[in-house]
């Protein structure tokens, strides 16, 4: 019997649309194999949403979304909605929107090297090699939604006790929000190899010390099997670059998993490389971890393979469908392997004709599948 999934398409801004339809590609393949038919619905997010509503997540977006089994997501912004007025609309917000909305308060994001680009990293292969680690990310709290407010002091806020703009965003948690991300690192870690690393800043925020106390209490409590280690943010922003092989999970708040995780990005040599999955509540959404690239849209270069990778994670996730996914995860090794590159991923010995665009690197991993 045919198995049918819904799927909100949220192509967004810069090279999303370019990205998202390998994605697609793929999918219609992984369909073809595994006797499933994916229905797409396509929806505005971010800048395009903007132009064309005035809302960054419009209602027809909320309905798409709430409706769908899963929601694939490209990117969004870009320098065309920049603006320092706190009033106008900006499609981050659009991001956040949908996150909350959908109540995804985790996010994960697998960090994996390929040993084909190795030499793709800014780092010696022999620090890079045979990483493979999650980055649990809490995704509705702390500084992004808490209060906050900018405004013209007169009580002398400004150099020499003079008056001028004084600005506070708010870091703020709640004990259930740190309970449900700290049981959803330790189960990652059940399934993977047992280790968690708890990132927090303890010896100097107070919202630290309270999630760093809850962490170790749902760890004695409910998962004394898994290795818990707390380490400092700044810590292991060095140890990320000087030793990733230790890390299994990492579990953090926002802010700061919003920064390691572009930070552990590089190691595999790409933004381009990474996906990511947001879960939680509701419908889970699926993303590349990189921006939209507004400089090279349009132009047929973007790496999709992040993209793609995102729509393996939707399989895996959220239609139990770990075999195709593992298809998808072996296509692109295999191509990798193989020596093709798109232009970030290219070394100064890649052939010119092993350098591929958008489309046929999408066209390689379908070959494969």
């Amino acid at each position: 019997m045919t198995k049918q999934f819904k799927i909100c398409l949220l192509p967004g801004d810069g090279i999303g649309p370019e990205i998202i339809a390998e994605s697609v590609k793929v999918l219609d393949a992984i369909g073809a194999k595994y006797d499933t038919k994916f229905d797409y619905e396509e929806a505005l997010l971010g800048g395009i949403a903007i132009d064309e509503t005035g809302s960054p997540y419009p209602e027809a977006t909320q309905t798409c979304a709430h409706e769908a089994d899963a929601v694939l997501l490209a990117a969004v912004g870009g320098p065309k909605w920049d603006s320092t007025d706190p009033t106008a609309p900006r499609p981050e917000q659009g991001l956040l929107g949908i996150r909350k909305d959908l109540g995804l308060y985790t996010n994960l994001r697998p960090v994996r090297t390929y040993r084909a680009l190795a030499d793709s990293s800014t780092l010696k292969p022999e620090v890079i090699d045979g990483v493979d680690l999650i980055i649990v990310r809490e995704l509705t709290g702390g500084l992004y939604f808490g209060a906050r407010e900018r405004f013209y002091d007169e009580l002398g806020s400004g150099a020499n006790g003079t008056a001028g703009q004084r600005a506070y965003d708010t870091l703020e948690y709640r004990e259930y929000e740190v309970e449900r991300i700290a049981r959803q690192a330790f189960e990652a870690a059940r399934k993977r190899r047992g280790r968690v690393h708890s990132i927090d800043k303890a010896n100097v925020l107070e919202t630290s010390r309270m999630w760093r106390e809850i962490v170790h209490r749902i760890h004695d409590e409910e998962y004394p099997d898994i290795e818990l280690t707390d380490m400092l943010v700044d810590n292991t922003a060095m140890q990320l670059v000087a030793n990733p092989r230790q890390f299994d999970v990492l579990v953090t708040e926002n802010t700061f998993g919003d920064i390691l995780s572009d930070e552990a990005s590089m190691l595999t040599g790409s933004l381009g490389m990474l996906a990511s999955a947001s879960l939680g509540d509701g419908t889970a959404l699926y993303e590349p971890s990189h921006g939209s690239a507004p400089d090279i849209a349009g132009q047929g270069i973007a790496n999709p393979i992040a993209q793609i990778l995102s729509a393996e994670m939707m399989l895996r996730y959220s239609f139990d469908m770990a075999d195709a996914a593992d298809d998808i995860a072996h296509a692109v090794e295999a191509v990798l392997d193989e020596g093709w590159r798109t232009g970030d991923l290219k070394q100064a010995d890649t052939p010119a004709d092993h350098v591929l665009g958008t489309a046929a690197m999408g066209d390689k991993i379908v070959a494969h599948l």
